[in-house]
Formats: C-alpha cells, structure tokens, sequence
C-alpha cells in the first residue's frame, strides 16, 4: 500500500465515540468514585457512602443506558499483506 492512499479496508473503520447517555453514566460512576475518594482522605464516612451510592445509580443508569453496545467493531483487517504494516 502506498503512503497517502486508502485501501478499501481502511475507508470504513467506524468510531468508539459513544452516546451521550452512556458517557452520562460513566460521568456519574467517575464523580462517585472521586467523592468517596475524597471522603476517605478526609477521614469522612459520610462522603465515603454518599460517593458509592452516587456510584451505584451510575452503574444502574449504565445497565439502563447499555453503554456495552457502543462498541463499533471496525472493518475486517483481512487480506492486508506484511509489505501493509511498514
């Protein structure tokens, strides 16, 4: 393959952008995370318990959302000779 050319295997390859409700609900399971991390360098049980229930409503707004079907499989990658990959 020529540097600069695409080959038919390579036009189509997709993206693993996601959807707006599944990237809502990692945000929410990552602001879980970083308030009960907060609360335990804080010595605070209270942030400790709020930040893992703020966790699990984001893990059952994922299992909602069914963030696992964004994932985009790109094209085959069959075919392609060594000579490709240099």
């Amino acid at each position: 393959m020529v540097e600069g050319r695409k080959s038919e295997h390579t036009e189509n390859l997709g993206n693993h952008g996601g959807r707006a409700s599944s990237w809502l609900a990692v945000t929410v399971m990552l602001l879980g995370t970083v308030v009960a991390g907060y609360g335990m360098t804080a010595a605070n049980w209270t942030l400790i318990w709020i930040g893992a229930g703020v966790f699990v409503v984001g893990g059952i707004l994922a299992l909602v959302f069914d963030i696992f079907t964004d994932v985009v499989i790109d094209a085959p990658r069959a075919g392609l000779n060594a000579e490709d990959h240099r």
